[in-house]
């Protein structure tokens, strides 16, 4: 008996519990199915960890960082761009595009002229960039070069996402699948769901948007997409589930981590996420509102805390 009890006393039982507190607090209504999918990650081989990104292997490094300079506005969507080793957001009540550094420092603010509501931002082929306006429904493709401080939206190539009875509910997650030469988009809710978009040429000429199979999201919304070339799989940020959620191209779940505080080293919890990306390295980079910055690192295994 005493054995038993003990064994129940082991840490990875404490986090259980304290996750199943967090549930019934947010009133989760996926809960049945993150805590099934909780179990079965457990049990997940080296070999499936090592063919995945694998979540449950990062932990929090940088956390909360305020980013300086932007108390006007909100950043939202976040892009790694490998050609400047710099991140890109955007910012919807006054719309711009911002650069930043890997550690949230502001490098410059580019004025987003004509546009509405900016929500997501990807690093395309080539060196483009892609900006998704919610409000307008479309998505417009633009090169940066070194002087840009300003674009104006008449002037771009834009492509019409439709979905036009969608208003605050429509596409704010996208990513470049860099495998298959397509955009991947995420609309937000009201039905939430995953699309693909052929490549846009420099005339924002595109194929149709395709539904994608979204296997078995256990998610309320979807606020930030990211693409991982090396798996092929994509990371779904969810704001309201305070979860990042790791995906095959099926759209089946991986891996998943809470972005609650008192897991994967988080002090407190990531409170309104609304932009993920990775860089070249595999970290994992997050801007939420009131522009906080957050960096994830994988640890090696023989590194991670016993008591998560």
């Amino acid at each position: 008996m005493p054995g038993r009890f003990s064994s129940l006393m082991r840490p990875r039982w404490w986090a259980l519990l304290l996750l199943l507190a967090v549930i019934l607090l947010v009133g989760y209504r996926h809960w049945d199915d993150r805590l099934h999918f909780w179990f079965k990650q457990q049990q997940s081989s080296s070999a499936e960890q090592q063919a995945s990104i694998w979540l449950p292997g990062y932990r929090a490094v940088l956390q909360g960082k305020p980013v300086q300079g932007l108390e006007d506005d909100e950043l939202s969507g976040l892009t790694y761009s490998a050609a400047s080793n710099t991140l890109f957001s955007v910012t919807g009540k006054n719309p711009q595009l911002v650069e930043l550094t890997l550690d949230g420092q502001v490098i410059r603010r580019i004025h987003l002229l004509g546009f509405s509501n900016p929500e997501g931002v990807e690093m395309l082929s080539d060196g483009r960039l892609a900006v998704i306006d919610e409000r307008k429904r479309t998505l417009t493709t633009f090169k940066l070069d070194a002087l840009t401080r300003s674009l104006e939206f008449a002037d771009l190539a834009s492509f019409d996402l439709g979905f036009a009875t969608a208003g605050n509910k429509g596409f704010e997650g996208i990513a470049w699948d860099s495998r298959n030469e397509r955009v991947l988009l995420g609309k937000e809710r009201g039905p939430l769901g995953l699309f693909s978009l052929p490549f846009p040429g420099e005339d924002g000429a595109a194929g149709a948007l395709q539904p994608l199979p979204t296997g078995h999201l256990f998610l309320r919304d979807i606020s930030s997409l990211s693409y991982d070339a090396r798996t092929g799989h994509a990371l779904v940020l969810s704001d309201e589930s305070r979860l990042l959620l790791e995906v095959d191209a099926r759209g089946e779940p991986v891996s998943f981590i809470s972005l609650s505080g008192g897991f994967n080293g988080l002090h407190r919890g990531i409170k309104q996420a609304e932009g993920v990306t990775m860089d070249a390295e595999g970290n994992i980079y997050i801007v939420s509102e009131p522009n906080l910055f957050y960096v994830l690192s994988k640890l090696p295994p023989a590194d991670l805390p016993k008591d998560d």
